[in-house]
């Protein structure tokens, strides 16, 4: 009974590889197979697992891995991530070091891939030599999101523009200052100031705006590019803001363009 399962799972498997997929859920299996039950269905796809034939990835969802990727144990996440949140029925984009490496910028092979979802949260997902960090945005943003094609259809990313608002934004989860300025110097080949100015609608907070247009300016010397957050913020109160958040901030000089405390001294690769 359990080899006459095995080999119509495996069959299946086949069969989705055929039309172009390389994910199913436990939900597609039990309708593809109603008489069999729900036990015996899993306790055959761990088997398929063990033999490094599929991988078991979140609520039900599950990848199958072709020959190509099975010394990897997974697919890259750029195949699996949007097919996984339709499943899930959440929105997400990816963003940070995924983003930027995909526009270009990336001195090496990350290890880490970085989703951006909204609430509530997903806790990392973790594989050998591969983790899916999920990081919660509270407002999803309404311009700068770009569709990637990829073997498997297409991956919702960061354009350059928000990918460098994200990176200042949210710069301890990638590495710190340093990083990634030098990932903005990379990355501001590819950004446009008229998609720049539409991103900048969306909802972020203008310390981040500001640090973003202090750094493209004084450190990197991006002057275009730099411009269109100074006419943004020509029209915005904004207020004093310490380049680093978490070290003193007293006794520092102000940068009187961008209201920038210059309390840490970036260092850049180039």
């Amino acid at each position: 009974m359990q080899k006459i399962v095995h080999n119509y799972l495996e069959e299946y498997l086949r069969d989705i590889q055929a039309n172009g997929k390389l994910f199913f859920s436990m939900y597609d299996i039990q309708n593809k197979f109603p008489s069999y039950s729900l036990n015996a269905l899993q306790l055959n796809l761990k088997r398929l697992s063990r033999k490094e034939k599929v991988q078991f990835v979140m609520k039900g969802f599950y990848v199958i891995i072709p020959p190509e990727y099975q010394n990897r144990k997974i697919l890259p996440p750029e195949l699996f991530i949007d097919p996984l949140f339709k499943y899930l029925e959440r929105p997400y984009y990816l963003g940070l070091l995924s983003a930027a490496a995909l526009h270009g910028a990336s001195h090496q092979q990350a290890m880490e891939s970085y989703v951006f979802i909204n609430n509530p949260p997903i806790r990392p997902t973790k594989f050998e030599g591969i983790k899916i960090n999920y990081v919660v945005k509270s407002d999803s943003p309404e311009f700068g999101l770009e569709k990637r094609k990829t073997e498997t259809g297409y991956i919702n990313i960061s354009g350059p523009e928000l990918t460098a608002l994200d990176l200042v934004e949210y710069q301890q989860r990638v590495g710190g200052l340093n990083r990634v300025s030098t990932l903005l110097y990379e990355l501001s080949e590819s950004m446009q100031p008229e998609k720049l100015n539409e991103v900048l609608q969306n909802k972020i907070s203008l310390s981040a705006i500001q640090r973003l247009g202090y750094i493209l300016d004084v450190i990197l010397d991006k002057k275009e590019i730099s411009s269109v957050i100074k006419n943004y913020l020509h029209k915005k109160k904004i207020f004093r803001v310490p380049l680093k958040a978490d070290i003193k901030k007293e006794g520092f000089p102000v940068h009187p363009d961008w209201k920038i405390i210059e309390n840490y001294k970036i260092e850049t690769d180039f």
